[in-house]
């Protein structure tokens, strides 16, 4: 039946794959089934031909790991890997029966060695290696054999250059092997590490359930992690907590929703849909170090450098310009500027701010990293997304996906428009300042180019927790300034209806901001401003983007971190520009 499954999918498996598959596990072997969530009898046929989606609520069946193959690889591309791990019993453990007799009936029910499968195979056009775990073996438990083969994939996926896909599927470690199976976490923890070293990338994909040491090791190490919707995930599952403490659970507990919306889940991904977006993510994260940068549409940048071509202006029109609702939100931009985004959610400690949207895309073809600020424009959006005011996970995110951009080799254009970061007792008792701190070191010493667009409110460190770049530029009707015209005005003038006065007193408009070398460059706007003709906006910004880092492209990383260092430094010293840093030559030289 395997090779039925696989053969309708064009796939071509050899070796172990073939004879040993145990009868019925390209689907439901019975007739009708009884979907295990809502209790919907479903012919079997019909559920096989689904994928194992029960048509009445969606719940996602359990899949085979060889199905599982074949619902993900492009046709004709599987080739099993040639991994010997042979099962062992370093306890001599006996319970109600011998620990090989139970190997060996977990061999005769599934027809598989253990309890992960690894394969060579394409997704969406991009090879890749693959470790899929099956959970009818022995419930997918983590064991010596499985550590051993996960580790040897991850060893492959060095060795050839490739990304690694694993698809979790696991109760946990196997008793039966004790704290041998214990030090598999470890093992292959390593061993993803070393892709990390080797800025290969790594996706998991979560599948339900996934529980204990398989959950607290490399299920959730990936630079990507995936999950099915419904798939539960935890390190201690929900009947171990309930007997163990005592506590009530919240409703859904440990569901990848509950788990997404925590910041611990970058997507959730229906199963008909995983092959072109798992795919899509490896696309963009395997490097292509030698490529330039592709051309845009669009037409050539039109980025203004000298001042003198700006209009004079009040600077209190510019702030107020910059706060009307109906411009162009970060969201709004990454839409129309990139050609393909796919949005990653999470700082992976336990949050997912709203106020800070990010993810990978590609710009005329050139894959990179974007990041930025958030307000939304009704009501609801604008409470949701707490008006742009970012919380410490949203500075947490934004670094994570920093470091993605480090790992992968792909360039960082971030979008500022925010108030400033949120100041409530709650970010305060989570971090706000050491977040934002973390951010501007990382940034200042980030190995892959970055452009920053302030593309409405500049505010304050809440700003410039995004905006540690190569090239800084600004919209014609954006602001930068370290602090909102009426604080200043406040503070300073102990009157906030002192608000323009103080606009004017901190130079936070366009103009201003390019005479003081603070931006590089203003991005005109159309007639009316960007609220007026959002396309024609991102069009300006695409362009100014897309030449900035094509003039970036060809600086090796030394030289990009040294002159962005410099950069920095040179505000607020009475050295020239150009004395202010020993900047490398492309040979390393100084």
């Amino acid at each position: 039946m395997l090779r039925r499954s696989l053969a309708k999918r064009g796939c071509v498996v050899t070796g172990e794959a073939g004879p040993g598959i145990a009868p019925g596990s390209a689907g439901p072997a019975a007739e009708w089934v009884s979907c295990s969530r809502c209790q919907a009898v479903v012919y079997g046929k019909r559920l096989a031909r689904s994928s194992g989606i029960c048509p009445q609520c969606g719940h996602c069946r359990p899949l085979a790991a060889w199905d599982r193959i074949a619902l993900l690889a492009d046709p004709g591309s599987v080739e099993p890997l040639d991994l010997v791990a042979d099962a062992a019993d370093p306890l001599r453990f006996v319970d109600d029966k011998p620990y090989p007799q139970r190997i060996a009936e977990a061999r005769r029910a599934t027809g598989l060695t253990e309890a992960v499968v690894c394969c060579r195979l394409r997704m969406a056009g991009t090879p890749a290696i693959a470790a899929v775990m099956d959970f009818r073996f022995m419930g997918g438990s983590l064991s010596g054999a499985v550590g051993e083969l996960i580790t040897g994939a991850a060893e492959t996926a060095l060795a050839q250059r490739l990304p690694l896909l694993l698809v979790t599927a696991s109760g946990g470690v196997r008793m039966q092997e004790g704290v041998i199976g214990l030090m598999q976490m470890a093992k292959t923890a390593q061993a993803l590490h070393q892709l990390d070293e080797a800025g290969l990338p790594t996706v998991c994909l979560v599948t339900d359930p996934t529980y204990g040491g398989v959950a607290a090791s490399f299920a959730m190490l990936g630079d990507v992690v995936v999950a099915e919707p419904g798939a539960r995930l935890g390190f201690a599952g929900p009947r171990v907590i309930a007997q163990t403490i005592k506590q009530e659970l919240p409703a859904g507990f440990q569901t990848a929703e509950f788990l997404l919306a925590r910041g611990f889940l970058d997507l959730i991904c229906p199963r008909p849909a995983l092959r072109h977006r798992i795919g899509r993510l490896l696309a963009v994260g395997t490097r292509r170090d030698a490529l330039p940068p592709a051309p845009v549409e669009g037409g050539a940048s039109t980025v203004v450098r000298d001042p003198a071509l700006l209009p004079e202006r009040p600077a209190w029109e510019a702030v107020r310009r910059a706060r009307n609702i109906a411009r162009p939100t970060t969201s709004d931009y990454f839409s129309m500027v990139l050609d393909d985004f796919e949005e990653l959610h999470g700082d992976r400690v336990g949050g997912d701010c709203p106020a800070i949207v990010g993810g990978v895309g590609r710009l005329g073809g050139t894959p990179l990293v974007v990041i930025g600020h958030e307000k939304g424009h009704t009501t609801r959006e604008l409470a949701r997304r707490n008006y742009g005011m970012p919380g410490p996970a949203g500075y947490r995110k934004a670094a994570r996906l920093l470091r993605l951009a480090a790992k992968w080799g792909l360039p960082v254009v971030t979008l500022v428009d925010t108030p400033g970061a949120h100041p409530g007792v709650d970010a305060e008792e989570q971090g706000q300042a050491t977040a934002i701190a973390e951010n501007l070191r990382l940034m200042g010493s980030l190995p892959v180019p970055v452009v920053t667009v302030i593309t409405g409110e500049g505010c304050s460190g809440g700003a410039l927790g995004i905006a540690v770049a190569d090239r800084v530029l600004i919209m014609e009707n954006a602001v930068y300034t370290v602090i909102s015209p009426e604080g200043c005005a406040a503070i300073l003038w102990r009157d906030a209806a002192a608000a323009p006065a103080a606009a004017q007193a901190l130079r936070v408009d366009a103009r201003s901001l390019l005479e003081l070398g603070v931006v590089e460059g203003v991005i005109p706007e159309p007639p009316g401003g960007a609220e007026a003709d959002h396309a024609a906006a991102a069009a300006a910004l695409r362009a100014a983007v897309h030449a900035e880092l094509a003039d970036l492209a060809g600086l090796d990383q030394s030289r990009l971190v040294a002159q962005r260092r410099a950069r920095f430094r040179r505000f607020g010293s009475s050295r020239r520009p150009d004395e202010a840093v020993l900047i490398p030559t492309e040979g390393g030289s100084w």
